[in-house]
């Protein structure tokens, strides 16, 4: 992907909403596997690319307010983003965060040092976390985290996005369990009205959990653990789908390392719940899913390795080259991405 840059003109500032766009009237680029055909959309014409018996799996976790300022002992101001509860440990108390001033990463934080929060809060920093530009921090809140975040936090918002948008503009229509970092934006363009065409013409559609963290992997960073959970019932519908011949299509990158993350080499996948390590590379292939519906993603994210496991480097390469030629516009308020098999 090195030959494809993001021109700063296509980078979307603000929800599509507030350019007069409807939420599924985003741009669609569909690439297909099959014949190596890339076609353009929108993504309310999304029915035309699926057929009965195809299965949409969704990311169902809704985004948190993780953002809330914090001040240093010396009087400097930084932003502490949380990101997931530690793993193995309380997860009312401890938190991996991340700490920013202005757009840019702090990494000058010291340990053992307590930021205060709003609402007479605190977060020491306890420890580095995972060779990351993230710690572990020891939380001092007046109220639990979730309540306290509402009452206090901000979405997470990156340079590109001048202004403030509230909350519900980064939700999907279908978020039900509260626990991302930043939102599972691949399935951002969905509305009900067009999640009821869908499965009146026989698509089905099936729930997994992944909360997602703060988006530290997009400068070559690896992904870090995340919490996750895939039900019982859309287990049996994956499996299914196969069996009949249907595609299963995940709607974004979230989906992919949970169903990835639950299945065997043979497509099969089985019910569970817990934190996944899992990297999905062109070395370790694809298992469980047949097709992918994205964002688009610039060329230093981590997350281009699933999307070559998944389309292959060729395909994606000529994809991203026709996402630039036509003016397609990338991060959570842009344009979507249908890779079919």
């Amino acid at each position: 992907m090195s030959a494809v840059a993001l021109p700063a003109r296509l980078e979307a500032h603000e929800p599509p909403e507030a350019r007069g766009v409807p939420r599924d009237r985003v741009r669609l680029l569909v690439s297909s596997r099959r014949d190596g055909s890339i076609v353009h959309g929108r993504f309310r014409d999304l029915p035309r690319f699926l057929v009965p018996g195809d299965l949409l799996v969704i990311n169902t976790s809704a985004t948190l307010p993780a953002a809330v300022p914090a001040t240093r002992v010396d009087g400097t101001e930084l932003e502490l983003r949380f990101s997931t509860p530690a793993p193995g440990r309380d997860a009312d108390r401890y938190w991996i965060v991340e700490l920013r001033r202005g757009d840019e990463p702090f990494g000058a934080a010291e340990v053992g040092e307590e930021l205060a929060l709003p609402a007479a809060a605190t977060a020491r920093i306890v420890a580095p976390y995972a060779a990351t530009r993230l710690w572990l921090a020891q939380l001092d809140l007046p109220r639990p985290l979730e309540t306290y975040l509402t009452e206090h936090g901000q979405p997470i918002r990156y340079g590109y996005v001048p202004e403030r948008w509230p909350l519900s503009a980064y939700r999907n229509v279908y978020a039900a369990e509260p626990g991302s970092a930043e939102m599972p934006s691949a399935g951002r363009p969905f509305t009900p009205e067009l999640i009821t065409r869908l499965i009146a013409g026989g698509v089905l559609v099936a729930p997994i959990t992944l909360h997602t963290g703060v988006s530290s992997q997009e400068r070559h960073e690896p992904p870090y653990p995340e919490r996750f959970r895939v039900p019982r019932h859309t287990a049996r519908l994956v499996n299914a789908a196969h069996e009949w011949g249907g595609r299963v299509i995940a709607v974004g990158t979230t989906v992919v390392r949970a169903l990835e993350t639950v299945s065997q080499p043979d497509g099969t996948v089985a019910p569970d719940d817990g934190w996944t390590n899992l990297v999905v590379t062109p070395e370790r292939g694809i298992w469980a899913i047949d097709g992918l519906l994205t964002g688009l993603h610039e060329p230093a994210s981590s997350h281009l390795e699933l999307l070559r496991a998944a389309v292959g480097e060729v395909l994606l390469e000529r994809s991203y080259e026709v996402a630039v030629e036509h003016g397609y516009r990338w991060h959570e308020f842009g344009d979507s991405h249908l890779i079919l098999p």
